[in-house]
């Protein structure tokens, strides 16, 4: 009786060698023959996945999208039922952040791929941004919510940066976070 294949563990544990190749030895090392040998499969295996790096690449994409996800849902379901806009909007964007190796190699990942898509636009999947605009504007109690929010996570991402070349701990991150979530919602209630 032939072997039943699980092909999304299979194109998962491809995924998972290319992150690992880009994280340790950056994007332009990664290659069908790269991830391979990282995968312990054969160049043939990966390209019957994967017929191109784009493919491939944008796969890893969601995968890290997914990660991100679970760990938002995870530490959303942490809280209380119905927990204050101060604290969701915290637990959201801490959960975002690079603040374990694991979420450190995915964020080297995310930014390595944001790279290789500026050249490409066509590799470019999917971009949950404005979602994700939309939700944290909703939380923010200031007039202008939307440019508000804008602000927030672009403090994310430059938290993200700080954080995944090593400037900041994770500490430093959540501490200068806290700070600017202080004054987002004390301007509100001044509002």
């Amino acid at each position: 009786m032939p072997k039943k294949v699980d092909h999304q563990e299979r194109r998962t544990l491809i995924a998972d060698a290319l992150m690992r190749v880009a994280a340790e030895r950056g994007l332009e090392a990664v290659s069908l023959r790269h991830v391979a040998a990282e995968a312990g499969v054969s160049a043939g295996m990966v390209q019957h996945y994967f017929a191109t790096k784009d493919e491939m690449m944008t796969f890893a994409m969601a995968v890290v999208r997914d990660r991100s996800q679970v760990r938002v849902t995870e530490a959303i379901a942490r809280l209380c039922t119905t927990p204050p806009p101060r604290l969701l909007t915290r637990t959201l964007i801490a959960a975002l952040l690079p603040l374990d190796e694991q979420s450190r190699g995915d964020a080297r990942v995310a930014l390595a791929f944001l790279a290789y898509a500026a050249a490409r636009p066509d590799a470019v999947a999917r971009d949950d941004s404005t979602d994700l605009l939309s939700f944290v504007a909703g939380l923010l109690p200031t007039p202008d919510a939307r440019t508000a929010a804008r602000g927030l996570l672009a403090l994310m991402e430059g938290l993200g940066l700080y954080l995944i070349s090593g400037k900041y701990s994770a500490e430093q991150a959540l501490a200068v976070l806290d700070a600017h979530l202080d004054r987002l919602f004390a301007a509100g209630e001044n509002a």
